[in-house]
């Protein structure tokens, strides 16, 4: 299938900053840019790097055919769509691995090129980590919060179609187990689900025959809607239609605890032992975390994943932090504005760890980076060389990485309570490894 070019997903003003450049003979400098949040979102204790596979396939697509010059008329001169009309990222990038756990200041991408090169990936990068990492990052919290019990995303319905499939994907990266997204599925492998709504019962003349249709079409194993009417009389129904061997019930309203706890004794009165309770309904990290002591087996996560549970964004910025100087070197450059300041020069990064294998500081630095004492685990690894993707990687390597890295934070970063960054950043410049 081919793609279409991704080069218009990006500001103005980076094209306007192009054409200047260009034409003062400082376009062709060689440049650092670092692609990294300030803070954490308020009273998160840690965040989730995802979005790394769809940007490098963004980069991949991120050129100027002639449809995409077309639409630059009156943007730029002629001069600056001659040399879009050749552009080709020849540089080097480098980044936290997908999955992985990120703090403040945590460098999560660092991309070196020729300034004219790297300038224009801005927009897009910031427009895809922004994006996942904030639903990845929640969906940890949830999966948290979920204690081992599977998690399905089904916010499809409540944001844009290209976002819910990108949420799907960064959603499983963080744990959950399947999406109810069949584009998902199609793009990313990303496990599906799903069996039927409201409408199909109320369809039916009677919710007997609505269970019947079911079944007789997708087995016993199915998973039964039952609070349509009456959740005792459809939990009897559904066994009655089903037998024992019903897959699941899902309740979608009431006090889903309390709900949880009846259906889970009636079941158990009609001998469907191994029936399992799937809950959905407006459910984040905290209504999770209240279900722990309900018999609850499953859940469906909507809204409230797919906005990042109350932090839609995490606040990413792509900043340069060092050019070539008059002597061919790179220098150092920051932005010194208030509340705004950047720290000059390419990074380098590292979690620092106990002898037992706990995260106890995030550690960034400049020129160097120290000897490996054997409890220092490096962050950044090659994702683009000479501006060819090196970091692609199947989805499931993703996850198995959040879980290690979410595995070895310090306990506190279990907690749902809104707090500090779980453990520090800790900024060193070259002089302190000399």
């Amino acid at each position: 299938m081919t793609r279409s070019s991704t080069a218009l997903m990006t500001d103005h003003y980076e094209l306007t900053m192009l054409q200047a450049a260009l034409a003062s003979g400082t376009a062709h400098r060689r440049a650092v840019f670092e692609l990294f949040p300030r803070r954490l979102p308020e009273g998160r204790r840690y965040g989730v790097v995802a979005g790394v596979g769809r940007a490098l396939d963004a980069l991949e697509d991120f050129r100027f055919d002639d449809d995409v010059l077309g639409a630059l008329d009156g943007v730029v001169d002629e001069p600056t769509r001659a040399w879009l009309a050749g552009y080709r990222f020849t540089g080097d990038a480098w980044g936290y691995p997908e999955g992985e756990v990120y703090l403040p200041h945590s460098p999560l991408m660092v991309v070196e090129a020729p300034f004219a090169e790297a300038v224009l990936l801005e927009t897009l990068l910031l427009s895809i980590y922004n994006h996942d990492s904030a639903i990845a990052s929640a969906a940890s919290r949830m999966t948290l919060a979920a204690r081992g019990r599977p998690c399905i995303e089904m916010g499809s319905r409540r944001t844009h179609e290209e976002a819910a499939v990108a949420a799907a994907r960064a959603a499983h990266v963080a744990g959950f187990a399947a999406t109810s997204n069949l584009a998902a599925r199609q793009r990313y492998g990303v496990p599906s689900t799903g069996t039927s709504a409201h409408s199909f019962t109320l369809l039916h003349d009677s919710e007997r025959d609505a269970f019947r249709a079911q079944v007789d079409s997708l087995g016993v194993g199915t998973t039964l809607l039952v609070d349509t009417y009456d959740v005792a009389e459809a939990v009897r129904l559904g066994v009655e239609v089903a037998g024992p061997g019903l897959g699941a019930v899902r309740l979608d309203s009431g006090d889903l605890g309390v709900l949880a706890h009846r259906v889970r004794a009636q079941l158990d009165d009609l001998g469907a032992h191994d029936t399992r309770i799937v809950v959905t309904s407006d459910l984040d990290e905290y209504a999770i975390a209240s279900l722990a002591s309900a018999p609850v087996d499953g859940y469906g996560v909507g809204t409230q994943l797919v906005t990042g549970s109350g932090h839609p964004t995490c606040g990413f910025v792509y900043k340069l932090v060092a050019r070539e100087g008059a002597s061919g070197e790179l220098e150092p450059v920051a932005k010194r504005s208030p509340d705004k300041a950047s720290v000059g020069g390419r990074k380098w990064a590292l979690r620092r760890r106990t002898p037992g294998g706990v995260a106890e500081a995030e550690v960034v630095g400049i020129g160097a980076p120290p000897t490996d004492d054997g409890d220092d685990r490096a962050l950044l690894v090659p994702l683009v060389r000479d501006g060819e993707v090196v970091g692609r990687e199947p989805l499931e390597a993703a996850r198995q990485r959040h879980e290690r890295s979410r595995a070895e934070l310090p306990e506190a970063a279990q907690s749902m309570t809104r707090g500090e960054a779980v453990i520090p950043t800790l900024v060193q410049d070259a002089a302190a490894n000399a």
